[in-house]
């Protein structure tokens, strides 16, 4: 293990700049750092790291042999976990992060039964709108709507995530139920600002073969689902959300939908984790869970549709 050893510390000091901060990480001394690297150095003959009272650089060897050892001790590791965790039941922090409202109102229950199931994981979720970076960020995964524009990335379907329009009767009995998407300019719309085109509204025919896109107004803006549908329910206009959101308000008639006809092709829920020789147990048996959670038709879309 010596070898490795140094190895690790080459890596680590690369990575942080110093040997201090290399020291840091590895919870040993400045001085120890020093060794283990002159040490890695000695035994392949070469100079890897060219040092001055002010900076470190690496050489054109020591630039090479970073690279590929990189590499393989991130290759060590995983089959070292991979090995590990077969022999025992999934443990350690799982970092996750998934958009607000879905989070809050399907995630955390499964979460919840998931969290009783595998009892030595510890769970750390993060609910936010914004498109987390998983590697720079250190997150395990994640649940998006609509695949991941990232490539690099893995992404399993969960389920299909419909997108739907609704309104209140009262609002409906005074301004008419709209027929067609083309309807929706005589109508106050409540735009929904986490849509990347919230003014641009889309539909396919009753065919299901063409795209159709319609330009709304309204003078009611949220950037959040749940509160354009309590703008919908108190009769203020006709609201565009998931249905993950609308379908409590659908089962209750609370609101109804509209434009079935003429819904969009429904986005896609996902797990998405980022790739790995040999992919964490924690993140595995997560994955799975999910899978199997949402499985068929989501529980959202039941009662009402």
């Amino acid at each position: 293990m010596d070898r490795l050893e140094c190895d690790r510390m080459f890596v680590a000091v690369i990575d942080t700049g110093s040997f201090a901060g290399a020291a840091a990480r590895l919870g040993t001394s400045s001085g120890q750092a020093s060794k283990l690297v002159s040490r890695l150095e000695a035994s392949l003959g070469v100079q890897l790291i060219m040092r001055t009272t002010r900076a470190l650089s690496l050489s054109e060897a020591g630039r090479a042999y970073y690279e590929r050892v990189k590499s393989l001790l991130e290759e060590f590791d995983a089959l070292d976990a991979s090995v590990r965790n077969a022999s025992r039941a999934p443990s350690g922090r799982l970092r996750i992060t998934a958009p607000i409202t879905f989070g809050t109102t399907q995630l955390t229950p499964v979460l919840n039964q998931f969290a009783m199931a595998f009892p030595d994981i510890n769970l750390d979720v993060s609910f936010s709108d914004r498109t987390v970076n998983l590697v720079d960020e250190g997150f395990d995964a994640a649940v998006r709507i609509g695949r991941p524009d990232d490539s690099s990335l893995i992404a399993r379907k969960l389920c299909a995530a419909r997108i739907v329009l609704v309104a209140a009767s009262s609002y409906l009995d005074q301004r008419g139920v709209p027929v067609t998407p083309a309807d929706l300019a005589a109508h106050d719309c409540i735009i929904d600002t986490n849509f990347r085109d919230p003014l641009t509204w889309r539909f396919r025919d009753k065919a299901g073969s063409q795209p159709l896109v319609t330009e709304v107004r309204g003078r009611i803006e949220f950037s959040n689902a749940e509160a354009c549908v309590a703008a919908a329910e108190a009769g203020l206009g006709i609201a565009r959300v998931p249905s993950f959101v609308a379908g409590a308000r659908l089962r209750l008639q609370a609101v109804r939908p509209l434009l079935s006809d003429f819904e969009d092709e429904p986005r896609g829920l996902y797990a998405v984790y980022p790739p790995a020789r040999h992919l964490a147990l924690k993140v595995r048996v997560l994955v799975d869970f999910l899978a199997d959670a949402f499985r068929g038709q989501p529980v959202w879309d039941k009662g009402w549709d």
